[in-house]
């Protein structure tokens, strides 16, 4: 069954704020942009608002839309999970850590792709170059390893 979720990155003055999930949660100990799954009925942007406000305490406005992410683990017919994919720089709000791990700002140069799962290094510089992007992602079944992946710009 497909788990359909949202990611969002919020950058300010050069800066993206991540987090770095528990390790008891999926994508332990990963720098990762703000999100999760979405709720039965709900639209990708009111999802995108809803894990904003609940991992960081900060209210989300202008939402760009980036694209899809589509991921598989393991060798399926129907991908694991299909990720839109959101950025934007207005937001409101107090930064407050959740349950969901250690928030950070981080300079955009200083992004810590090592930490990350390994095929944000292949969309993120798009995202931060403002395009828009479909992006499949083939893993090993445990998510350990990037085994292939595409990615297609629309709209050069």
């Amino acid at each position: 069954m497909v788990i359909y979720g949202i990611v969002c990155h919020i950058i300010k003055n050069n800066r993206i704020l991540l987090i770095k999930k528990r390790p008891e949660l999926f994508g332990g100990g990963k720098w990762n942009g703000l999100g999760g799954k979405m709720n039965p009925n709900e639209s990708p942007e009111k999802a995108c608002k809803r894990e904003v406000h609940e991992e960081s305490g900060l209210r989300v406005r202008s939402l760009q839309s980036h694209g899809l992410l589509k991921f598989w683990f393991g060798g399926k017919k129907e991908p694991d999970w299909v990720v839109h994919v959101f950025s934007t720089r207005l937001f409101e709000g107090r930064l407050k850590e959740s349950h969901e791990g250690i928030l950070q700002w981080m300079q955009l140069d200083q992004i810590p792709y090592n930490e990350m799962w390994e095929d944000d290094q292949h969309w993120l510089p798009l995202l931060l170059n403002g395009k828009t992007f479909l992006g499949e992602f083939c893993f090993n079944e445990e998510g350990t390893r990037l085994l292939e992946y595409n990615i297609e710009v629309k709209g050069r």
